[in-house]
């Protein structure tokens, strides 16, 4: 028998190409290696002709990829990953990346650096990934049980001051304005180009814990609008790997609210899109759990009628009912109190209120109480949000078919295509297309064939 032919390393020109931007002698990265890792605890020894070996192809054990790259991002004043110095070896090019709570902050900013980056260069892995069922909940569960980050202030790479966090904050606030008139079909590129661009060089960045904080705090939050806008351009397996990196940086940011509101807000209504009523219901509850005693009543009103779309998914209507009453009741108390709110709860108000409890009378079939609060939503929603108005008309259309009252509905639904014309929205589609399925039972009545061939136009146009 033959024996097996050795295997040549190749040469490792991610590490080279990096040496270069970052201007290091092989003596000075090893030397910087060793200071980063006596940083750890570690009593590390390289050389020159340690690197050497690197750059060959040798991969050295243990931890020392990892410091590897954090000495190199000191240098760069930037995130550098495992993945980037050529020394992954399968561990970040695989699907789970994003997928992780990490438990530590240097890791949390290690995947959520390498997630946008392989968002900005469009890997395959992503744009084609499904959600993965086991990490609807998973993270939920670490989320509850991590202690506080004791810290996370940084004294490598550029300083980061109060100013930085108030562009990152003014920054996510006028992408937000733009997502919700035009839709996220107009906007995503240009928010995950800032977090890969600008925003994970400040993660690198020096930053005392005050900072520190308030920086992570601001990312989390254009973190989760980059994965809900990945909801609204049909891209549901990245919008959760988005959203479990928010939930990890309101961790490092000691914000339990912003924790649950990710919960609540954001991963269960990627529950409720996947069809997993049970998994909606139990992330509302660990958002109530986890941040209980840390948010205001209109954070309170918005977890409860959360966890109501699940038990309405799963047609109990005696637990929607109970967990309704609780969100309306939060949302009274909260005008009294409106100037301790946060600003990632301010828009919940009483039109995303009835907008959300239009969904839960929908799904149990009480057509009468859908149509009405369908219609205060409505009435409550400005002219600048459009998507949701126009999936506020979609949910008084659908209502309308439940009381066989077509032509409205078929009239109704007209209006919500022509205002879906003015945004680009997944979401908005989505709804469209559950209204059509609605309707087919009816599909030879002939404002029913008017209301499709208007469909088809506006789609071809």
């Amino acid at each position: 028998m033959a024996a097996r032919p050795l295997v040549a390393r190749q040469p490792n020109e991610r590490l080279q190409a990096l040496i270069q931007e970052a201007g290091c002698s092989n003596a000075g990265l090893a030397r910087r290696v060793n200071m980063c890792g006596a940083e750890h605890g570690l009593d590390l020894r390289y050389d020159k002709t340690s690197v050497a070996r690197w750059l060959r192809g040798q991969q050295p054990r243990g931890r020392a990829p990892g410091i590897i790259a954090e000495a190199l991002g000191r240098k760069l004043g930037r995130t550098v990953t495992i993945d980037e110095i050529g020394m992954a070896n399968g561990k970040n090019l695989a699907s789970g990346v994003g997928l992780q709570f990490s438990p530590t902050v240097l890791g949390a900013i290690e995947q959520v650096c390498e997630l946008w980056r392989s968002d900005v260069g469009r890997r395959d892995f992503l744009s084609g990934s499904s959600v993965a069922a086991s990490a609807l909940v998973e993270p939920s569960r670490d989320w509850l049980i991590s202690l506080p980050d004791p810290q996370v202030a940084r004294s490598a790479g550029p300083r980061v001051g109060a100013a930085d966090v108030a562009a990152v904050k003014s920054m996510t606030q006028a992408l937000t304005d733009l997502d919700h008139t035009y839709g996220s079909g107009h906007v995503r590129p240009v928010v995950v180009h800032y977090l890969n661009s600008v925003v994970s060089g400040l993660l690198a960045g020096s930053y005392r814990e005050a900072v520190g904080r308030e920086l992570f705090a601001a990312v989390a939050r254009l973190t989760e609008l980059a994965g809900y806008m990945a909801v609204d351009t049909g891209q549901p397996g990245l919008a959760q790997r988005y959203y479990i990196q928010a939930l990890r940086l309101a961790q490092a940011a000691g914000d339990r609210g912003y924790g649950g509101y990710v919960l609540a807000a954001s991963m269960s209504h990627l529950a409720a899109q996947l069809g997993n009523p049970r998994e909606i219901a139990q992330l509302a509850r660990a958002a109530q759990e986890g941040a209980r005693g840390r948010v205001t009543p209109r954070a309170e009103s918005m977890f409860y009628a959360a966890e109501a779309r699940g038990h309405a998914l799963m047609g109990d209507a005696k637990a929607t009912q109970q967990a309704a009453g609780r969100a309306v009741e939060a949302l009274e108390g909260a005008d009294a109190k409106s100037g301790d709110d946060p600003v990632w709860i301010r828009h919940f108000d009483e039109a995303y209120l009835a907008d959300e409890l239009a969904h839960c009378h929908r799904d149990l079939g009480q057509a009468t109480a859908a149509a009405r609060r369908a219609e205060e939503a409505l009435a409550g929603h400005p002219e600048s949000r459009a998507r949701r108005r126009a999936i506020g008309l979609v949910l008084l259309a659908t209502a309308q078919v439940q009381q066989r009252d077509v032509e409205q509905a078929c009239h109704t639904g007209l209006q919500a295509v022509e205002l879906l014309g003015t945004v680009r929205s997944g979401r908005g589609a989505d709804y469209l297309e559950d209204f059509q399925q609605r309707l087919e039972p009816f599909r030879d009545e002939a404002v029913v064939r008017e209301f499709g061939a208007r469909l088809e136009l506006q789609t071809a146009a």
